[in-house]
């Protein structure tokens, strides 16, 4: 069965750092686009980075040029480092695949940008 476990949320005050880990089981995540989505309250889950197999990423407009998502394909492990936090960074965060498998949605990590 499929696994993904999101990790490394927590507390941080505005202009902090984050790295969160993603870390899956299951198969081969390899040949795989993985995104990081974003569940702000009240808010739809929306997606704020992707990479694909090779290595491309995009991100949303919000996030651009503070976070970084990456892979380790030999852990089947993917990254997102969050840097230069906001408010309104708060959020769940989730890794999937893209488009998301909706069994695979995982327990997310919540970040809290606060001072």
């Amino acid at each position: 069965q499929v696994q993904l476990v999101e990790s490394g949320g927590g507390l941080v005050q505005p202009g902090g750092s984050l790295r969160l880990s993603c870390a899956a089981s299951g198969r081969d995540f390899s040949r795989d686009v993985m995104g990081w989505y974003q569940q702000a309250p009240g808010m739809q889950r929306a997606m704020v980075a992707r990479i694909s197999q090779f290595g491309d990423t995009i991100y949303a407009p919000s996030v651009e040029g503070r976070f970084t998502i990456s892979r380790d394909n030999a852990k089947n492990t993917f990254y997102l480092q969050m840097s230069s936090l906001k408010r309104e960074d708060t959020a769940v965060y989730y890794c999937n695949v893209v488009p998301p498998t909706d069994d695979y949605w995982g327990q997310g990590t919540q970040v809290t940008v606060s001072s």
